[in-house]
């Protein structure tokens, strides 16, 4: 299928074949017949595609500051490939749209296949063909109403959305600044409700327009006639609300709105004006100073609008999609009318000719729509449903001997293409075979920066292609185990990211698979073991003879809000998602499995302290806190036994302290590595080894699972308040 993207680093725009996103449950996949251009939002964003590095910068400083937070943490070659990785992939466009249902995914049943929808999200109502939309996302297009016009669904909630904000009353007057698309939307919807509105642009068109649909009067924000229309209407006293919907890096909207507005009037923020309120005139008439979210409560939210939990309308009762469904009500009954703010309708294929014309201001437009082939579909999409792999049983190992070994990765996400992908491509002797994913633009941008031959949704083809020895899981952390369980059925050597299982059933499950594929060819992705540095200390350190104690600091910081790390109910707590790296750490430094895991939390379980006791009396103590300071080391370890001592800062230098006979001695690491090098490399330079010559596996079964036991076994021992002991592998 074809979707419209663009690359924010060179600012080009494509309409790009990618992949057919596949229908997961909760949601539909519809066949989009119209999808609307916001001539504000969007533009801003192929501007701001076009602007220099520094230019990005200076827009975006908000993300700047990440940038410099991720140097901190993981120093500046991995933060280099992060950004860039991030800055060189194809994003996709657009966020409103109307299509027909094709599929309707499991658990769906308030629509069916062949109903008309208006569907919402930047990340679910693109510009392509086909799309993949969550159930709070999609409403129902009214019997009657014109597919072009319930186009405008997102962009009328979000005018909804300001609105309600403002609460208006019958009979108040109010004042809209900026007449774009959301300003001439905001203008009716006012008008429906009973309110007088004044308007202002500096654009004549814009003004006329907004006359026409109901506004009392518009002019020029430098005109005295906005400010007399104002007082006439209002007896000089000044309207009750203003409605800031305008764009740029000027202050005169949140200025005139101070003095246009009435005494302990409101103001509500729609657009992305600047707001350097003016203090004293916003504190004499005591204004009240609103904003409004987008299209209203649950955006943002990724259990509402990814996991269908809708709120309940007697505590919420405009939803997005509640205001989704009550836009398109308004439009089907004629309380608003979208066909004279239609400027320009356009066929799909002239997508980047469009919004080139726009962007050079040839095309002026409140509003654009792209038009969609009737079918635009070459073949039935396909479903990413966890497939019953019936494979026979797979023998353990299987060599590639001098052919290159054949790799499929199942999820293109930020981890795998900024720390597993760069190793591996190029690589001698590695065939990046397939990348899967749902979504299909992440699949096309993997595939053209790390050279995948092909580009699918399909997952059933690769675990059936027998062509590939190898596959990569790279997903959410819920559907590693299930997923690993097929790729092993399916007689695949499998390396799953961290964790293997969230629950102790989800690890039962997977060895129960070995046990019945014969298929043990299997790698956790902890790759801490394999730093050269920290081999290189281990080395130095030496053999021990007697008990150790070992002492793991992890910095781990605050997660950004929103974060699917803090989807507890789906995904795991965040130390069941990446406890597992320090555990299997520690544990390699020990050479044992513990038996014995103790926990205890700060309130609300943020700050965490797990003691492992290992056969030999060694034990280790991870502190892993969320509230330390950003500035300092994220990782820091601590290992003492025997009167020697080591000491690892971070992964970028290594102390080993000893007492011999001639007195205390030291080692230091010799250099400072060029980064922090946690061993990503050197892990999968021993698993491509070990698909290559069939040999044993990096890290032995037993391990992962003791590890991941004990991973598991802090939940339960932070719940019971005593010491978990492990049985081992089971």
């Amino acid at each position: 299928m074809k979707q419209v993207v663009q690359n924010y680093k060179s600012g080009e725009l494509a309409v790009l074949d990618v992949p057919v996103p596949g229908c997961k449950p909760g949601g539909v996949l519809v066949r989009t017949g119209y999808s609307l251009i916001s001539t504000g939002t969007e533009l801003m964003k192929v501007s701001e595609a076009g602007m220099s590095m520094l230019g990005k910068a200076r827009s975006r400083p908000d993300q700047v500051s990440k940038v410099m937070q991720s140097v901190a943490t993981n120093g500046v070659p991995a933060t280099y490939r992060k950004v860039m990785g991030k800055l060189d992939s194809y994003t996709p466009l657009g966020y409103s749209l109307c299509g027909v249902v094709e599929q309707v995914g499991a658990g769906v049943d308030d629509v069916k296949v062949g109903d008309l929808v208006a569907c919402a999200g930047n990340e679910h109502a693109l510009h392509a063909e086909l799309n993949w939309v969550p159930r709070n996302l999609y409403a129902r297009v009214p019997e009657g109403l014109a597919p072009r016009h319930a186009a405008f669904g997102t962009v009328g909630s979000i005018a909804l959305q300001g609105v309600r904000q403002g609460e208006p009353q019958l009979g108040e007057s109010a004042l809209v600044i900026g007449l774009g698309l959301i300003g001439q939307l905001v203008v009716q919807l006012l008008n429906a409700a009973g309110v007088r509105v004044v308007g202002v642009d500096p654009d004549p068109a814009r003004c006329e327009l907004a006359e026409r649909q109901g506004a009392a009067a518009c002019g020029d924000p430098e005109s005295a006639a906005v400010a007399a229309a104002v007082a006439e209407l209002t007896d000089g006293h000044g309207v009750d609300q203003v409605y800031l919907a305008a764009g740029g890096s000027s202050n005169q909207p949140v200025e005139l709105a101070a003095k246009l507005c009435r005494d302990r009037g409101r103001v509500v923020d729609i657009g992305k004006c600047r707001l350097d309120l003016p203090w004293n005139a916003y504190y004499e008439k005591e204004l009240d100073v609103r904003f409004s979210r987008s299209y209203g409560p649950g955006r943002y939210d990724p259990s509402y609008e990814l996991e269908g939990r809708d709120y309940p309308i007697g505590y919420v009762r405009w939803t997005e999609r509640r205001n989704l469904a009550c836009f398109l009500d308004l439009l089907a009954r004629g309380s608003v009318d979208v066909e004279p703010l239609i400027t320009h309708v356009a066929d799909f294929d002239d997508a980047v000719e469009t919004y080139q014309r726009l962007k050079d201001g040839e095309l002026k437009a409140v509003t654009a729509l792209f038009r969609y082939p009737e079918q635009a579909v070459e073949a039935e999409a396909p479903v990413v449903a966890v497939p019953t792999v019936t494979a026979a049983k797979a023998s353990r190992a299987r060599a590639t001997g001098t052919r290159p070994v054949r790799l499929a990765f199942v999820g293109a996400g930020n981890y795998a293409t900024s720390m597993l992908l760069p190793h591996l491509t190029g690589r001698e002797g590695v065939e990046l075979a397939t990348v899967v994913t749902t979504t299909a633009l992440s699949a096309a941008n993997a595939q053209r920066k790390f050279g995948f031959a092909q580009a699918t949704t399909d997952l059933d083809a690769v675990l059936g292609d027998t062509s590939i020895d190898a596959v990569f899981v790279v997903t959410r952390h819920s559907s590693h185990a299930d997923l690993t369980r097929q790729a092993l059925l399916a007689g695949k050597t499998v390396f799953v990211e961290k964790p293997l299982a969230l629950s102790e059933d989800e690890l039962a499950g997977v060895l129960a698979t070995v046990e019945e594929s014969g298929n043990d060819r299997l790698q956790v992705g902890f790759n801490r073991r394999f730093s050269p540095l920290l081999r290189e200390a281990k080395q130095r350190f030496g053999a021990r003879t007697g008990p150790a104690h070992l002492r793991y600091l992890v910095n781990a910081g605050r997660l950004d809000h929103g974060s699917w790390y803090l989807q507890q109910g789906t995904e795991g707590s965040r130390f069941a998602g990446e406890g597992g790296h320090f555990i299997d750490t520690a544990s390699w430094l020990l050479d044992a499995d513990p038996v014995s895991v103790y926990a205890t939390a700060t309130s609300g379980n943020e700050d965490l302290q797990v003691v492992l006791r290992y056969p030999d009396g060694s034990t280790a103590t991870i502190s892993y806190v969320t509230t330390g300071p950003a500035a300092f080391p994220k990782e820091t370890l601590d290992l003492v036994a025997d009167g020697r001592a080591l000491r690892l800062d971070d992964f970028v230098r290594a102390s080993v302290y000893f007492n011999v006979t001639a007195g205390p001695k030291r080692w230091v690491s010799s250099r400072l590595p060029k980064a922090r090098d946690k061993g990503q490399n050197a892990e999968l330079a021993s698993f491509i080894k070990a698909v290559r010559s069939g040999g044993p596996m990096p890290v032995p079964l037993e391990s992962l699972v003791a590890t991941t036991a004990a991973t598991l076994a802090v939940q339960a021992g932070l719940a019971g308040g005593a010491p978990v002991t492990l049985a081992g592998p089971r």
